[in-house]
């Protein structure tokens, strides 16, 4: 492969070796060499229907890079860091193979809007990958969920307890969330679906191109409108970012949960063996790692979004060298995000919730203090009055180490003489559980309705 820079025209003196390994990004950007051959045909077939190449030449560029992809993927390509990129590795040798001819290929176009649409492409692919992952997760959190609609256990509100919930609605509230960042992937590839060949360097090109037919060629909606925006912008990869770094915060708070409930001081779920590690010190241990380590990983992310924002800050218009430094987070946020979503997408159906000690602490907390608030609401008594009954019903109930629904009628009725004996259908679990039956509610009849929505939407 010939060392020599596809640029060095105007240079008379080599570049120092530090300076060329200080500058070059073939040693990660490589990875796009599949769509970088694909969107180099596609620049190729319309340089021959506009009569720029003849149909002759444009098979010989079509066949040299086949070949030199199946090059790189039975591991015989020579990468070199002396021509800095995976663009210019690939162009480099296409004139090795094939002649002439293959200096003939950048006609029309500059690595700005080469690299601008490899990028787009590749993220796509990406997208993708991450959306059909998002829905094996919330196909894991729904078949866990349709075992537990009745499974009990208490709800939260700054990590006290406070009403009784369904197991079943408890997970689909992480659906919901997946469900969100679905949508988020999906409209931040709408956005990106637009063609940059054609842009050039800056200002588009003399060449009489058709960048509809580009467009068309490499699957994009339309090409986009503005050359300098083109090539200057990563707005769609920040995009990509953000809706990645909202994921990585979800999978972080039900990792959380995760930690939390498999504890011993909690006690409600058990993961396999095979999601969990030992210590090298205490032989008792099972340690949730996986659940920590995406945990630990949302920090990444959201650190890349950032990376990325400061980088595009302060950059005027056009291309600017500095936009090299968006590949290594980007692709660092796409391969965690893909890893954590296998995780949880293999993990969660694996849950297994101990469900006698998740009753147990709904029942020790008062969770059904609201339910008796309501109950005295129903009949006649104003709020705020039967928010103070119940308080100093709960008062008594601590001093003497009892639940709500354990105290007699008598030692309820100190409180107000309106409660009676129907008052224990309301303090009792299932009771508040069924009560609130309504679209969105904890009701086990309404969390199977949800299901089965949520089941329509996965298709």
């Amino acid at each position: 492969m010939s060392q020599d820079k596809l640029w060095g025209g105007r240079f008379s003196e080599p570049t120092d070796a530090f300076v060329e390994r200080f500058t070059a990004s073939v040693g990660f950007d490589q990875r796009m060499y599949a769509v970088d051959i694909r969107g180099s045909i596609a620049h190729a077939t319309m340089l021959a229907r506009v009569g720029i190449l003849t149909d002759q030449e444009k098979q010989q560029i079509v066949d040299g890079l086949g070949a030199i992809k199946e090059e790189i993927e039975a591991g015989k390509f020579e990468w070199s860091i002396k021509l800095e990129d995976v663009h210019m590795n690939i162009e480099s040798r296409l004139t090795d193979r094939i002649g002439a001819t293959g200096k003939k290929l950048h006609t029309g176009r500059s690595r700005n809007d080469q690299v601008a649409t490899d990028i787009r492409l590749f993220v796509r692919d990406e997208i993708d990958v991450i959306l059909d992952l998002i829905r094996a997760v919330q196909k894991g959190i729904l078949d866990v969920a349709e075992h537990e609609t009745a499974t009990i256990m208490p709800g939260f509100t700054h990590l006290q307890t406070a009403q009784p919930v369904s197991f079943g609605h408890h997970l689909l509230a992480w659906f919901e969330m997946l469900e969100r960042d679905h949508s988020r992937m999906q409209d931040c590839r709408k956005r990106m679906n637009q063609c940059p060949l054609g842009a050039a360097a800056l200002a588009g090109t003399t060449y009489p191109i058709d960048r509809e037919l580009t467009a068309s060629l490499l699957g994009f909606d339309k090409p986009t409108e503005n050359s300098l925006d083109s090539v200057s912008d990563r707005d769609f990869a920040i995009e990509l970012c953000a809706a990645a770094s909202l994921i990585m915060i979800h999978l972080s708070r039900f990792s959380e949960e995760l930690v939390l409930w498999t504890s011993s001081q909690f006690d409600f779920v058990d993961l396999p063996d095979r999601f969990c590690t030992g210590s090298s010190i205490m032989p008792q241990k099972k340690n949730p790692d996986v659940p920590e380590l995406v945990r630990g990983k949302s920090g990444r992310v959201t650190g890349h979004l950032v990376s990325l924002l400061m980088l595009m800050k302060g950059q005027p218009l056009a291309y600017n060298k500095d936009n090299q430094e968006d590949k290594e987070p980007l692709f660092d946020t796409l391969d965690t995000v893909k890893d954590c979503l296998k995780a949880y997408a293999d993990m969660v159906p694996a849950i297994k919730p101990k469900k006698t000690h998740m009753r147990h602490a709904a029942a020790r907390g008062y969770a059904t203090a609201t339910d008796l608030a309501d109950y005295l609401v129903k009949k006649g008594m104003p709020f705020r009055d039967a928010h103070e009954v119940v308080g100093k019903s709960v008062a008594y109930g601590i001093r003497h180490s009892k639940d709500l629904s354990e105290l007699s009628l008598t030692e309820l009725q100190q409180f107000s003489a309106t409660i009676d004996h129907d008052v224990y259908a309301v303090l009792s679990l299932e009771g508040s559980v069924n009560a609130r039956d309504h679209i969105g509610g904890t009701a086990p009849a309404q969390v199977k309705k949800a299901i089965a929505r949520a089941r329509k939407k996965l298709g």
